[in-house]
């Protein structure tokens, strides 16, 4: 379980650390930062791939992505007493993204390219440091694998080895680490970050891949865009748990029950409902109720994620299945760990109460600040 995750120097998120519970609801109100910490944890996911830097391009590029407010903000500043203005910069240009688990902790560190008028891809940020250690302080006894530059540095047996490898600057060493030599941690690094799995505003629309048949196989995890929803709950039907999942609809909407229905390889959903002589179409069905079923065949999962992100997943949704969605996350949660990022107060409320932990965000003067029952330690790697 995945126990904080710490993000430097991205939006205005400039240097926060959130815990991690089995289940964590991240809240606050309207442009507090709750969409950058979502995105902060879908561009670690993004490093299983070393798809980061593309990750970052498509929000803007780096510029684009970077804290903007001054290095340092002055408690005069913050009063009001003298306005916000930049200083001489001291310390480098960076967006810093790392977490710790219960085996090991990892950090990247991004940073400005030299100056270079021969290529296109000049404004590409590139990796100045990677580092994976075990426990909390990444001290030399510590580390597992060291990036600096092209090369990677092992502990083997307590001392440091280089690994065979030549790593361009925009290549993260997740990837490029592997083999009978490498750390077995690597490896499990790489597969937890390409695991994690988010959810964020799945299509509802008229035109929404969920509501037309699609060609079909099993399928364990409901895609991002729910296109292979009725494959996935005819999966949950047959192999997982599809009495639960009848249960979950029914608590939101009672007595109704999802089936699906396979024609030349077309997969189609349907939902029965009392008191209708036919089932109703996935095409059908209003946003809500889509949004609601997307919802708990994500969460409900044969192969549940380690980690699994649900982004405002109550757009759409009547006020009155909030606590079947609530009773549906804290269910999941017994299998995957789970952040909900939402603004929703009754949510937010239930999901409280059952035990989950909560994070709120502010602002203070640009920045977005962590208030938290217990902010957690962590120590960046130095350059």
């Amino acid at each position: 379980m995945i126990s904080k995750i710490a993000i430097s120097g991205y939006r205005s998120l400039r240097d926060v650390v959130i815990p991690l519970n089995d289940i964590t609801v991240v809240t606050g109100a309207n442009g507090t930062g709750k969409s950058s910490a979502y995105r902060a944890l879908r561009l670690l996911s993004d490093i299983a791939d070393d798809r980061i830097i593309a990750s970052i391009a498509a929000e803007g590029g780096f510029e684009g992505v970077l804290w903007a407010g001054p290095e340092r903000i002055s408690r005069t500043m913050r009063s009001g007493e003298t306005p916000v203005q930049g200083t001489q910069r001291k310390g480098p240009v960076a967006l810093k993204l790392g977490f710790q688990d219960r085996e090991f902790s990892y950090a990247i560190d991004l940073g400005l390219p030299r100056p270079d008028s021969t290529t296109l891809f000049g404004g590409d940020p590139i990796i100045k440091r990677e580092l994976l250690w075990k426990g909390e302080k990444p001290t030399p006894s510590k580390i597992i694998a060291d990036r600096r530059g092209p090369g990677v540095q092992l502990k083997t047996k307590g001392e440091p080895v280089q690994f065979a490898v030549d790593l361009a600057p925009y290549e993260s060493m997740v990837r490029a680490v592997a083999g009978p030599s490498a750390p077995n941690e690597v490896d499990q690094l790489r597969r937890r970050l390409g695991a994690w799995r988010f959810y964020d505003q799945i299509r509802t629309d008229a035109d929404a891949p969920a509501r037309r048949p699609q060609v079909g196989t099993r399928t364990v995890a409901l895609s991002p865009d729910g296109s292979d929803l009725a494959a996935a709950v005819a999966t949950i039907f047959e192999i997982g748990e599809g009495e639960l999942l009848n249960l979950a609809i029914s608590n939101a909407f009672p007595g109704a029950r999802l089936e699906v229905s396979a024609e030349t390889g077309l997969f189609q959903l349907f939902m029965h409902q009392p008191g209708m002589l036919r089932p109703l179409a996935a095409s059908e069905l209003s946003d809500g109720t889509l949004r609601f079923i997307l919802l708990a065949t994500a969460l409900l999962s044969p192969r549940p994620a380690p980690l699994l992100v649900l982004n405002e997943p109550e757009a759409s949704l009547h006020g009155a299945v909030i606590p079947a969605l609530a009773s549906l996350i804290v269910e999941a949660g017994r299998d995957a760990q789970i952040v909900v990022v939402s603004h929703d107060r009754a949510l937010v409320t239930a999901l409280r109460s059952a035990g989950a932990g909560l994070v709120e965000l502010y602002k203070d003067t640009g920045e977005t600040f962590v208030e938290t029952d217990e902010t957690p330690h962590w120590t960046w790697p130095a350059r």
